[in-house]
């Protein structure tokens, strides 16, 4: 049986670097592996388990077939290595950290992938934002505003899996392994 893509998305500041490091023992008891996205950003600014490079290298790496997707965002080049193919044909499921605006195209490459997005209240947002330090008080309302424009209905009508994750991220993760529970039993 091939394993199944599970294609995390939210917006910048809702936790999904948490929960995924949260996840990956429990989702690795399961069978399911978290692919390490590679980013043009330093290493030490990435605040997730993800791979550092220069805009050239990721050129470079894309150019030659490195990724099974890779997208950019936020003046950042992003790409899920071409490793997930090989644990998919193996029968392992896969959760990548995704991007919204790049699923049309991961659902073309993977049309059965499952969609899965992560929301935050916008004060809780805010305040995470704000914390993170990584963006002026400027960039960080136009984040706001561009999350607004992504409501949990056309989400749904979208056929993504909705995950609320402003308060505790244990019941977040619990919610997290349910969905991929249940998203199996009907494969």
């Amino acid at each position: 049986m091939r394993g199944r893509l599970i294609y995390l998305m939210g917006p910048s500041g809702s936790g999904k670097d948490s929960l995924l490091h949260a996840a990956r023992e429990r989702l690795a008891e399961r069978g399911c592996m978290i692919a390490r996205r590679v980013i043009t950003r330093s290493a030490e600014a990435l605040g997730e388990d993800a791979i550092g490079v220069s805009p050239t290298e990721f050129d470079q790496q894309e150019a030659a077939g490195a990724f099974a997707l890779s997208w950019r965002a936020n003046g950042l080049a992003y790409g899920i290595p071409r490793q997930i193919d090989d644990w998919l044909a193996a029968g392992q499921d896969v959760l990548v950290n995704g991007s919204r605006a790049y699923l049309p195209q991961a659902r073309q490459r993977y049309p059965e992938l499952i969609g899965i997005l992560l929301t935050v209240d916008l004060e809780v947002l805010r305040e995470r934002l704000l914390a993170r330090g990584r963006e002026t008080p400027e960039q960080i309302e136009q984040r706001l505003a561009r999350n607004a424009l992504f409501d949990t209905a056309s989400a749904e009508r979208e056929g993504l899996h909705v995950l609320d994750n402003s308060r505790r991220l244990e019941r977040t993760l619990d919610n997290l392994l349910a969905l991929i529970g249940a998203s199996r039993a009907c494969a």
